[in-house]
């Protein structure tokens, strides 16, 4: 299996805690297609939706194609995800609970069909952010003193 990373999403790492992942394939056209394969994308704000048993990308950024002509694309438009049916009742489920939304984690091309890994989360508070960033901190602070200690 060959997959080609489009974007990250660390943002949402940050924000949020991911409690369970899910692939995802997309509804585009040709030319959003040609734009992925450029590189040309954006999942900074973007979350996904359930409407009517469908889910929903909103947000996500594509830049236009520059070759396009005026059959090219929206940049912002909404994209349908493709997923089971169990899947998405289990998402919507989950969505109505307080607190938890669907973020999109990356976007990468998986044997040449563009997906998008989206992750159920539920919202870190402030005080989860600044414990994280202690952590890390004191991570990196052992290991640079374990550096140190070597070398000598």
């Amino acid at each position: 299996m060959s997959e080609k990373l489009i974007c990250n999403n660390k943002k949402a790492y940050h924000n949020y805690f991911i409690e369970e992942k899910f692939e995802a394939g997309m509804v585009l056209t040709g030319t959003e297609i040609k734009s992925l394969r450029m590189g040309n994308a954006n999942l900074n704000d973007s979350f996904a939706i359930v409407r009517n048993g469908e889910a929903f990308l909103n947000n996500l950024h594509i830049s236009p194609y520059d070759f396009g002509n005026r059959e090219n694309h929206d940049p912002d438009r909404m994209r349908k995800l493709l997923l089971h049916k169990k899947e998405i009742a289990k998402l919507f489920g989950k969505i109505r609970e307080q607190g938890y939304s669907v973020v999109p984690l990356r976007l990468y091309f998986k044997n040449g069909l563009a997906k998008v890994e989206i992750g159920l989360a539920k919202g870190k508070k402030l005080y989860d952010k600044r414990e994280v960033m202690k952590e890390k901190d004191q991570k990196r602070d052992m290991s640079q003193a374990l550096k140190q200690r070597n070398r000598e």
